[in-house]
């Protein structure tokens, strides 16, 4: 079982199954919509995603809906009947557990901001590092 939620703890899900993969995506609306330059995607089926609270939905395309918590504003999903019918997004980064789906793939590449391709090459601190 797989549980997550926002920031606030407003809203809470599980999931039954594993997701179908999890997608790294690079596009501007995603990045644009979460305010990160990429932004996690493990896709289930619907029927196995089960969700307590309330979200606030935005319409960011004709057939693309965003959830995220009317509380704290975290994303949580992505729905797009059109092309996943029956499918949910969640954002893995609002796992309870990231690391136990460890992504597949990453999409929308033509979008990538150029300076994160070399992301891993930067110093890394545990903490902030001090001034």
């Amino acid at each position: 079982m797989l549980t997550g939620g926002c920031h606030c703890g407003a809203v809470r899900y599980e999931a039954a199954q594993m997701p179908a993969r999890h997608s790294l995506c690079h596009c501007i609306d995603c990045r644009r919509a979460a305010g990160a330059p990429l932004v996690g995607w493990a896709i289930f089926a619907e029927a196995d995603v089960r969700i307590s609270g309330d979200t606030a939905v935005y319409a960011s395309s004709e057939n693309t809906r965003r959830h995220f918590c009317p509380q704290c504003g975290t994303g949580l999903f992505y729905t797009n009947a059109a092309v996943f019918p029956g499918m949910i997004d969640v954002q893995t980064a609002t796992l309870d557990d990231p690391d136990l789906v460890p992504p597949s793939e990453q999409i929308q590449l033509a979008e990538r901001i150029g300076w994160i391709e070399h992301a891993h090459a930067l110093p890394g601190f545990e903490r902030y590092p001090s001034a």
